[in-house]
């Protein structure tokens, strides 16, 4: 009964709606998700309350995917199906929280902090890949996709874990990509926003 368990604690923490409560604290009721790209993520959370509220949210985004793995590792004693389902459990919990009729964010923030408990090298290695797709792009959310998707073939090149990690990575990292599909639509017809512009309402990340 304790994997089941763990599957269930990294779905609650994952769908703790950080974003969401934090601007509801600091803008007195104010619901993030009618502001900006309607997301409670920490890109959508600074366009309501500035860097200071983006690294807050993000923080705490990661912060929850990272506790969520760890527990699963010592309550099953690091079995890597129990791991790898926690890891899955976790970004769905944040992008479909209970709490909020399952309307949550994209899962950018809680699969860094999934994938820093997974594999903590190669995510420096997706950060910087990241970085240099933003820096030529200047797209966020092209950077995002790209810095997900290449997670679990790092994983799975350089590390050579068992199989059901990779899974697991791979599985968090399909739910992060199809969280921005309007992205994705937007950035085929080129009208996505780039960094540093005005951000419509509904756009972006």
């Amino acid at each position: 009964m304790i994997g089941p368990l763990t599957i269930l604690i990294a779905y609650i923490l994952g769908s703790i709606p950080f974003g969401y409560l934090i601007v509801h604290w600091q803008k007195k009721g104010v619901d993030v998700r009618s502001t900006g790209s309607g997301s409670i993520g920490a890109t959508n959370v600074m366009r309501s309350l500035g860097i200071m509220g983006f690294v807050a949210t993000f923080i705490l985004d990661a912060g929850k995917g990272l506790l969520a793995v760890l527990l699963a590792s010592k309550m099953t004693s690091a079995n890597s199906t129990w791991v790898a389902a926690a890891a899955f459990a976790a970004v769905f919990g944040h992008c479909f929280p209970v709490w909020l009729k399952f309307r949550g964010g994209k899962g950018v923030a809680t699969g860094v902090g999934v994938f820093i408990a997974l594999a903590p090298w190669q995510v420096v290695l997706v950060l910087a890949i990241f970085a240099v797709t933003v820096a030529i792009s200047r797209y966020v959310s092209l950077g995002s996709i790209v810095a997900t998707a290449a997670f679990p073939v790092l994983v799975h090149l350089m590390k050579h874990p068992p199989i059901q990690v990779v899974l697991g990575a791979g599985g968090a990292a399909v739910i992060i990509i199809a969280r921005h599909h309007a992205n994705i639509v937007r950035l085929l017809r080129g009208t996505e926003n780039r960094l540093g512009e005005k951000k419509a309402v509904g756009r972006g990340q």
